[in-house]
């Protein structure tokens, strides 16, 4: 069948258009499987205003961690990550809390004192991460008995729109 040039490139323009979105769309589902989101974990005491930004409230444990995006497991910079400790008597007071940033890579650090035990509980840290295009997520670190040192791998997922 004879078609004008002028179509014919229209037509195999649409056709690799629609090639290369699909491929584009299967990519980001494949990325998305490999970067699951963090299950959000309870909410913590965030009604009490905004921690002070600073990256060490006393001395005994740090905790590390990475904060990526859940469209392509990209590291997220300059997320803001709240972090809220009871002290040893089960009470959340603003010395026990804290605000950071993270870095280029996405990774942030706080040092404190060992998050303690209360009301059976096991010691924990609380944390709200928010980034702009991201879901707000509200994670809870629980420490191992004892460990001087943690790490936390949170992944935001995309905002809706």
């Amino acid at each position: 069948m004879w078609m004008r040039p002028a179509l014919r490139l229209a037509i195999l323009a649409l056709l690799l258009t629609g090639a290369v979105l699909a491929t584009v769309s299967v990519t980001a589902s494949a990325a998305t499987a490999a970067c699951p989101a963090t299950v959000p974990d309870g909410f913590g005491p965030f009604g009490k205003g905004t921690p002070p930004a600073r990256a060490k409230i006393g001395t005994g444990h740090v905790l590390t961690g990475v904060v990526l995006s859940s469209l392509d497991c990209k590291p997220i910079r300059r997320a803001r990550v709240e972090l809220w400790q009871a002290n040893k008597q089960g009470r959340y007071v603003r010395a026990g809390s804290a605000t950071v940033f993270t870095n280029a890579q996405g990774r942030f650090r706080l040092e404190g004192p060992l998050p303690p035990s209360y009301e059976g509980r096991p010691g924990h840290i609380h944390l709200r991460v928010s980034a702009p295009g991201h879901a707000e997520l509200f994670a809870r670190y629980v420490a191992a008995s004892g460990a001087r040192r943690g790490a936390v791998r949170l992944v935001l997922q995309i905002e809706d729109l």
